[in-house]
């Protein structure tokens, strides 16, 4: 199987049995998670003598994945169980690499004067990056390291990339912004004042510029919303969707300590989610980058909700004692994303690590919102 059948099976929300064989603590930090999965660990170690501790375990009426790192181990033990009689079995080609680096377009809506917008929701890691297209022009923001995928889509679709974007300097993934620019000859927007320390030209991404995609004006409004970085910087787009970066999720908000300044930045934050945003319409669609748990995927398979719903039903956005968000979102934070240090060195162009350095700092969860836990 697939990662592009995997994930259809989970945006479907189609049962599936899956056996984890890697170790416990890689199981235990980061799994295959979908609303119809089922999912044992029993490490590779432990099959290695035959399939026995596993059959007792695996249904024989349901469609069985086996999953490892990087495929070899489970395509053995998928063999292992076939020949001990059981049925629908298949196993992640690719493994957990795979997994974590495939981009799964969904599309948005239509914009109003032309055009359409995409969510490219990488739902091994639960990063999303947005596809914005219009009269032959497109824009991506905040791109992924796998840059094929989205000039794959843009030569499907017939639009050249005019425009590149990131919200912010990410910590989590290694954006693929400024090399899809290179490669498009477009231009690679990225907040001031999360550059301070980037070693490579780009243009500034602030507040109150207009950047146009297409013919048909739609607009990309920046608004600076800072709190996860200090250049934190939204994207209102056709007066309808607000691309909040990693400031506002569906189920959570921003954690403000990737760069070492939680106890400076949590004001900003606060002032962001309670005051900026607020005098924002609550109609506003609103599209994060990333998502924490398969409950945040929608019936489409999409990630969004209205900025309304969020001020009533997310937790993050419902805390009225200033001193308890204060303690909430320095005190209280989910582990740091693997390698997170050094993503950032990636993303700043201070350090260049080879692909497949690339692909190790990558692997994990996101784990960029204060309730990922």
């Amino acid at each position: 199987m697939n990662t592009k059948e995997l994930t259809r099976l989970v945006l479907k929300k189609e049962q599936l049995y899956i056996l984890d064989v890697r170790n416990e603590d890689d199981f235990n930090d980061w799994k295959i998670e979908g609303e119809s999965v089922e999912i044992i660990n029993i490490p590779y170690f432990e099959l290695l003598d035959g399939v026995d501790p596993a059959l007792d375990k695996v249904p024989q009426d349901k469609k069985v994945l086996v999953v490892c790192a990087k495929e070899g181990s489970s395509k053995f033990v998928a063999d292992q169980l076939v020949e001990a009689g059981r049925s629908h079995v298949f196993y992640l080609q690719g493994g957990m690499k795979a997994w974590s680096e495939h981009l799964e377009p969904v599309k948005i809506g239509d914009l109003k004067n032309g055009g359409s917008i995409y969510q490219f929701i990488r739902i091994g890691k639960g990063c999303l990056s947005y596809f914005v297209m219009s009269n032959g022009e497109a824009a991506i923001v905040d791109t992924p390291r796998m840059t094929d995928d989205i000039e794959r889509f843009a030569s499907e679709h017939h639009v050249q990339i005019k425009h590149t974007m990131d919200t912010h300097l990410h910590a989590d993934h290694i954006s693929g912004g400024k090399k899809l620019a290179e490669k498009a000859s477009a231009t690679y927007w990225l907040p001031s004042k999360d550059a301070t320390e980037v070693t490579f030209d780009f243009a500034k991404l602030e507040e109150n510029q207009v950047i146009q995609v297409g013919d048909t004006e739609i607009n990309i409004q920046p608004i600076y919303s800072p709190g996860h970085t200090i250049g934190s910087t939204s994207l209102l787009i056709d007066e309808k969707y607000l691309l909040t970066g990693d400031i506002l999720f569906v189920e959570s908000i921003g954690r403000p300590d990737l760069a070492g300044k939680a106890e400076d930045w949590v004001g900003d934050l606060r002032d962001t989610l309670y005051n900026r945003y607020r005098h924002l319409s609550n109609e506003l669609i609103v599209l994060p980058a990333h998502f924490g748990k398969v409950t945040e995927l929608g019936h489409d398979g999409t990630v969004s909700a209205r900025l309304g719903d969020l001020y009533q039903h997310n937790p993050g956005l419902n805390i009225t004692d200033e001193a308890e968000f204060r303690e909430v979102v320095t005190n209280h934070l989910p582990p740091q994303p693997n390698a997170y240090q050094e993503i950032r060195q990636t993303n700043m162009g201070k350090i260049y690590p080879s692909e497949e350095e690339q692909r190790e700092m990558e692997i994990g969860p996101n784990r960029c919102a204060v309730h990922d836990n």
